[in-house]
């Protein structure tokens, strides 16, 4: 019976996920939207796990609304493929790096804890800019 137990329980702590694996959720999806991680198309929905170099990708009508673990907000337009390709964040100094890559469409950004945190701790990329974020809101566009 104790072996059992132990068993179960080793096997429970395998199905985890870490808690530190993630860095943000998805809060809101509509239209065609998804997750590409690691080479596959992942179908998303409120509540999904967003891990560092994740791509978010919304088609015809699609949106995605995500919070990060830092409080900085994402919200991608239709026709949108946003690669967050740098997220580390410290909960207790509220330190951290994050950069995200706009290769195309719209995403509308409030910044969180990691811009108030350094200059250039958080950046913008598009394919012919890199924005720094010091603590604001903005939209970004790439055609």
């Amino acid at each position: 019976m104790r072996n059992r137990v132990i068993l179960a329980a080793i096997i429970a702590s395998l199905a985890v996920q870490p808690l530190w694996a993630g860095i943000g959720r998805v809060k809101k999806v509509s239209g065609v939207a998804s997750v590409e991680r690691a080479g596959q198309k992942l179908p998303i929905k409120p509540g999904f796990e967003l891990e560092k170099g994740d791509t978010l990708v919304t088609g015809k009508g699609g949106k995605i609304g995500v919070t990060f673990n830092d409080n900085s907000r994402f919200a991608t337009g239709a026709n949108s493929r946003v690669n967050i390709s740098e997220f580390s964040f410290d909960d207790t100094t509220h330190k951290g790096n994050f950069v995200a890559e706009v290769q195309k469409g719209k995403v509308a950004i409030i910044s969180g804890d990691i811009a108030h945190s350094a200059k250039d701790a958080m950046k913008v990329k598009t394919p012919s800019a890199l924005l720094g974020v010091r603590g604001t809101r903005f939209v970004v566009e790439v055609n």
